[in-house]
């Protein structure tokens, strides 16, 4: 079975969406409260409600939508993480179908989360491997804050020394594959998942992600690196 999921914000979803197409919110249903940072994840027991009540079970492939903003990507590690590794994305904007606000009758699931314990990494063992030559880190986010001109939503601008540039709305840096360890964070590990699934499925399924990111990182008083 094929579910499609718009992972949309809600007013989003109810102005018109895919036909057929069901709706977890951003917010409440990808976000929690495990780890720190402006988005941090849900705990195991309420992502699998979330995806039970969705219609996702066990031989389900879940096809998740957005507009750009890489909440679907991270619809796919979430489920990924939990140990369900039948999901792809999708761009609604390249969508050229009809579009429905009609919310479907889905009839529950029973999704069991087995979640992993090697696919991310945290800010004590970031910062113990600052001049680890064998983690790569990756910062998924635009080239302007990466560098720290700028910074628009977090306290302070810049990025955790050593790291590069990683771009998520551009493929990924040369020579990125050969990284003996790799680890890919952003502002708020949303759009990091966008990079990290290209690495998956590149064939780099070692990949981690720092979930708490930069939003984490910035307000522990840690070393900052521009320019």
């Amino acid at each position: 079975m094929i579910r499609l999921v718009d992972v949309r914000p809600r007013e989003a979803y109810d102005a018109g969406h895919l036909p057929g197409g069901v709706h977890l919110d951003p917010e409440e249903d990808l976000t929690g409260d495990l780890g720190g940072g402006r988005h941090p994840l849900p705990r195991p027991e309420a992502f699998a409600a979330a995806a039970s009540r969705a219609g996702i079970g066990e031989d389900t492939f879940v096809l998740g939508y957005d507009d750009g903003t890489g909440w679907a990507a991270r619809l796919w590690w979430l489920l990924r993480h939990h140990g369900h590794d039948a999901c792809g994305t999708f761009d609604v904007r390249a969508y050229v179908g009809p579009l429905t606000a009609e919310e479907p009758r889905v009839e529950p699931a029973r999704f069991t989360a087995t979640t992993r314990n090697d696919d991310t990494a945290d800010a004590v063992e970031l910062l113990a491997r600052l001049d680890d030559p064998r983690l790569v880190l990756l910062d998924a986010r635009a080239p302007e804050r990466w560098r720290g001109d700028v910074e628009p939503i977090d306290k302070i601008a810049g990025r955790i020394p050593g790291a590069r540039n990683a771009f998520f709305e551009q493929p990924l840096p040369d020579r990125v594959l050969d990284a003996p360890e790799l680890v890919v964070y952003c502002g708020s590990g949303v759009t990091a998942c966008v990079p990290l699934m290209r690495l998956v499925l590149a064939g780099r399924g070692d990949a981690r992600l720092y979930p708490g990111s930069w939003s984490d990182w910035s307000t522990r008083g840690l070393p900052v690196e521009r320019g």
